[in-house]
């Protein structure tokens, strides 16, 4: 859910995201300060898309289709060694980084009505995100900080359903990867 520092979060608004409790250590205290999705409550994690279906629209069916579509992909192993850039972000790099476009992909796919970031990116560029709108010195100095505690690894074997409630980010639905 970082990416969207333009807007404010909304009430309702509902987010696909696999965490990665392995960077908590390393990226928390930057991520409290320069996130606008920690400090609202998002875990250090990768998207996997954002906006999703409103939490209105969230039901048994959409639940058991989530399941469905989730299920379908094997769990995988993340590594992160290093730092990159988009504009005015700096964020964490997964490699490999085809499982999760795999699963953006799907997740789109079956609700095309959601496409990623709301369609306002060609390319889905998978990425955890450390720092939102900063100057260069203070990415430089984060990177450099960074550059001692990588590399790390994840294994992910769930997709976390994540619901704004117009104050913070919460856990609604956890759905488990294929083995």
């Amino acid at each position: 859910m970082a990416d969207d520092s333009t807007s404010t979060f909304q009430a309702g608004q509902t987010g696909l995201i696999v965490r990665i409790p392995e960077a908590e250590p390393s990226v928390r205290r930057w991520r409290e300060r320069l996130d606008p999705s920690a400090r609202a409550g998002v875990p250090a994690h990768v998207t996997v898309l954002f906006p999703f279906l409103d939490e209105s629209r969230i039901d048994q069916l959409v639940h058991s289709a989530l399941a469905d579509v989730l299920g379908s992909h094997a769990s995988f192993e993340l590594r992160f060694e290093r730092c990159g850039r988009l504009p005015e972000v700096l964020y964490l790099v997964p490699e490999p980084d085809t499982p999760l476009r795999q699963l953006t992909e799907a997740i789109a796919d079956r609700w095309p009505e959601a496409p990623p970031y709301g369609g306002r990116f060609a390319e889905i560029v998978p990425h955890l995100t450390i720092a939102q709108g900063q100057e260069a010195t203070l990415l430089e100095e984060i990177e450099s900080d960074l550059a001692g505690r990588l590399p790390f690894t994840s294994h992910v074997s769930s997709v976390e359903l994540m619901v704004h409630d117009g104050t913070k980010w919460h856990e609604r639905a956890s759905f488990a990867l294929g083995e």
